[in-house]
């Protein structure tokens, strides 16, 4: 029986087996904890459709994906250095956690403007990255509130951020 979980997720289960697939644009990505039905899948794929088979996953979306015996680990070192060095932060000072303690970042008014579009980039960027890290979601999220009207100390936050993710570049699930 086959359960829809979004527009681009199929999955199926077969007795105690499921096998995944992943379809984004035009590449398809899919995985079964039985290898039989991965070799059913792609035999009926090669029957309906051109279909180039490239091997073990290792890089999507700018995910690395490691894979192990006893599991998967995914991470974005390789993003976070590019987010580094775009926000010109590569050499940067490390930050031990994302935000200072007790953080009350607020409307700022009284604050001096900072680059509307440039800080929605870095959000953006940074919200990219909570996909698979979760030790940065609350901190991005509390910058994120400030987009409209982004001040310095918004974005000092947000740079904050920056140097955490310099110290912790390899972190991922």
């Amino acid at each position: 029986m086959e359960e829809e979980t979004d527009k681009t997720l199929i999955i199926k289960r077969a007795c105690d087996d499921i096998i995944l697939v992943q379809v984004y644009v035009d590449d398809i990505i899919f995985g079964s904890t039985n290898e039989i039905l991965c070799e059913q899948f792609v035999k009926a794929m090669q029957g309906e459709f051109k279909m180039l088979m490239m091997g073990e996953l290792n890089y999507f979306l700018s995910l690395q994906i490691k894979q192990f015996q006893h599991g998967t680990f995914l991470c974005q070192s390789k993003y976070c250095r590019e987010l580094l060095k775009k926000f010109v932060m590569e050499n940067c000072k490390e930050a031990s956690t994302p935000i200072v303690t007790r953080c009350s970042l607020d409307t700022d008014e009284n604050g001096t403007n900072y680059d509307q579009t440039r800080y929605r980039a870095l959000i953006g960027s940074l919200l990219y990255l909570t996909a698979n890290r979760p030790d940065i979601m609350f901190s991005v999220c509390l910058c994120a509130r400030f987009q409209a009207k982004p001040k310095e100390s918004h974005y000092m936050a947000a740079k904050r951020i920056l140097k955490y993710l310099k110290g912790t570049i390899d972190v991922g699930l």
